[in-house]
């Protein structure tokens, strides 16, 4: 059977082509059966997860996803499980990502926007000892703050803030300002010729090595530059978040729970969405659920035309693709019209549909 005919539902959603896949997780595109709207969800599989002694490291992304609720965030809307899996059902970024030098978790939206997809590798406050510092050794390889690599302790947002700088670089300059953690430690890269003296002196004040000198984000939102064109995000704050349902996927509860099943599409469905489809304009279609050697011998006895081809798209049933060349619009309408009047016995009617031919 095409694989096309089949269908994994998770829940009330239907699930669709791969987006994107790691080593613990696959991410796909799926469609709320309710209502309609599309979603991201990230699949990631129960046993790799306790194997690899990943579960607070899961956690913890999903909380932070929950918790961080901002326009240029990629939005968590809900968390389930079956048996052997998890499902983090995310909103849908129409717009992709960027180029290979810039994160995997960056993505832009339909409106040009950059936004952040998930918090894999992030250290949340609570995480912080004795002396007000994180000391997790976390981020992407060269976006991480110097002081995050010499494992003497940090501050999250003045780190990120590094990390921001990186992004900022690359995104104007097409590569990355250091290569390598080595070159992080050390003051100094080269801007390119064309960034503005107000670029250039936000991006030496972002990427200070030394934590304490490094601008703070009150300053950069009073930089010239950085105001120019610039309008804050609007969204909503202090909301009241519930975080029950994260500990319910990892536990044995069924609070959460899902079933999955695979929906094999009827030949019914098939050929509608067939017929659907969009074609060039000397070429025609239709469906049969006769046998395609029953099908061939028909179309030769009615007419010649420049060429078919007959697919299997299911057990019951063939789609037949019919082409015709160096016709004018009336010359092939004609042709096509009084072709269909001979292949009344092999064309598949939809119930609805039996008083009007379905060759198109």
């Amino acid at each position: 059977m095409n694989k096309n005919s089949q269908r994994m539902r998770v829940g009330k959603y239907e699930l669709g082509r791969t987006l994107g896949e790691g080593t613990f997780a696959k991410v796909k595109f799926a469609k709320n059966l309710e209502t309609g709207q599309s979603v991201a969800i990230k699949v990631l599989d129960k046993d790799k997860i306790l194997k690899h002694k990943m579960v607070q490291q899961i956690k913890r992304e999903i909380s932070t996803m929950k918790l961080v609720k901002h326009p240029y965030i990629v939005q968590l809307l809900e968390v389930m499980a079956s048996k052997t899996k998890i499902y983090i059902v995310l909103e849908y970024v129409t717009g992709g990502g960027l180029f290979d030098k810039i994160p995997e978790n960056l993505l832009v939206d339909a409106n040009g926007n950059l936004k952040i997809s998930d918090f894999g590798f992030s250290a949340l406050s609570q995480q912080c000892r004795a002396d007000g510092l994180l000391h997790t050794t976390c981020g992407t390889p060269n976006y991480v703050a110097p002081e995050v690599i010499n494992d003497k302790g940090y501050h999250g947002s003045t780190a990120d803030l590094w990390s921001c700088g990186g992004i900022l670089f690359v995104l104007m300059a097409g590569y990355l300002p250091f290569n390598g953690y080595k070159k992080i430690n050390r003051p100094g890269f080269t801007c390119r010729s064309f960034f503005s003296a107000g670029a250039r002196r936000l991006i030496m004040g972002i990427l200070d090595p030394n934590p304490k000198t490094r601008i703070t984000t009150e300053k950069i939102y009073q930089n010239n530059w950085f105001k120019k064109e610039y309008s804050p995000p609007k969204f909503e704050k202090d909301l009241d978040i519930n975080l029950d349902d994260i500990d319910a996927v990892f536990s044995e509860s069924t609070d959460y729970m899902v079933t999955e099943e695979k929906d094999i599409m009827p030949p019914a469905m098939i050929a509608f969405e067939l017929l659907s489809l969009s074609w060039p304009q000397n070429e025609s279609r239709f469906t049969s659920t006769k046998p395609a050697n029953e099908i061939i011998s028909t179309i030769e006895k009615a007419a010649k035309p420049s060429g078919f081809n007959v697919f299997e798209v299911a057990p019951s049933l063939h789609m037949v693709q019919l082409r015709k060349k160096g016709e004018d619009t009336q010359e092939y309408h004609s042709f096509f019209g009084d072709l269909s009047k001979g292949l009344n016995d092999i064309v598949w009617t939809p119930p609805k549909d039996r008083n009007s031919s379905t060759v198109k």
